[in-house]
């Protein structure tokens, strides 16, 4: 069983490439380009190591969240429907 370094890049025979965000003897942390960020148990981790680990681990990027307004303006109200009526908030 092999700890692997933060920054490591690895390809995961589902997930694809990522990069090793954390590791120890329990947990390994991956944040895959395509799938996001999973948590493995190292015991049964298996993937193939890319290149060498880097000298400073790279910081990763935070994700930024949908928005959640899909396409509506700011300040711009759905109407209300109820029983066939429709309001206007």
């Amino acid at each position: 069983m092999q700890v692997m370094q933060e920054g490591q890049t690895i390809k995961h025979e589902i997930y694809g490439l990522g990069i090793v965000t954390a590791a120890d003897l329990e947990r390994t942390a991956i944040d895959f380009d395509d799938h996001g960020p999973k948590l493995f148990v190292t015991s049964i981790f298996v993937a193939e190591m890319i290149g060498e680990a880097p000298a400073t681990p790279p910081k990763t990027k935070r994700r930024r969240k949908a928005s959640s307004s899909q396409g509506r303006e700011k300040g711009s109200c759905s109407p209300i429907v109820s029983r066939g009526k429709s309001f206007s908030q």
